[in-house]
């Protein structure tokens, strides 16, 4: 990843507002704007945890915080939204990445019903769930995201910053994580 200003930037600096795995004084701050509906979004997620799992082996150490923001393109993938409003009712309950997970892993079902389904299976409270997602109480949160993600340059998902500077190399193994790890010096 070279590091001319031809990149953007994070306008939206992590904090403690973000869903997190790891700690913002991290030595590399991942923030990615996924879809949970997109395929791709889906392949990176999974990338990036399966980096994040090989460099706690490696160093013993949580030197990567991973932040996930919701960027839901409904105009192509119709349940995005709905299912980034599930993540955020499930995070309400303190299940986001276990919901998130799961929206992941079948993300060709993501219509309402399956939606009740999976909180069902996570152990969520369920008339609370179905009252947030029935009066989208968590709307604003998610179109927070997506505005700081427009200011910060981003116009499809999945996108991707490390310490703020987006990547734009490919989405393989390798080369993310030689970027990960560049990033760490």
């Amino acid at each position: 990843m070279n590091d001319d200003r031809s990149h953007s930037s994070l306008l939206v600096p992590p904090s403690t507002q973000d869903w997190m795995q790891g700690v913002l004084s991290a030595k590399v701050v991942l923030v990615m704007y996924g879809d949970y509906q997109c395929p791709r979004s889906a392949d990176v997620y999974k990338l990036i945890k399966a980096i994040k799992r090989e460099l706690s082996a490696a160093s013993g150490e949580d030197d990567l915080c991973f932040i996930f923001r919701h960027f839901p393109q409904t105009k192509i993938y119709p349940h995005a939204q709905r299912a980034a409003q599930a993540a955020v009712a499930a995070a309400a309950q303190g299940k986001f990445w276990l919901m998130s997970d799961t929206l992941f892993d079948h993300q060709q079902r993501l219509e309402n019903g399956y939606l009740v389904e999976y909180a069902n299976d996570l152990g969520l409270d369920i008339p609370q769930f179905l009252k947030e997602l029935s009066k989208q109480v968590h709307i604003d949160r998610i179109n927070e995201d997506i505005e700081g993600g427009m200011q910060s340059g981003v116009t499809t998902a999945p996108a991707l910053f490390i310490n703020n500077i987006q990547y734009t190399g490919r989405w393989k193994m390798t080369e993310l994580m030689t970027a990960i790890v560049a990033a760490s010096h």
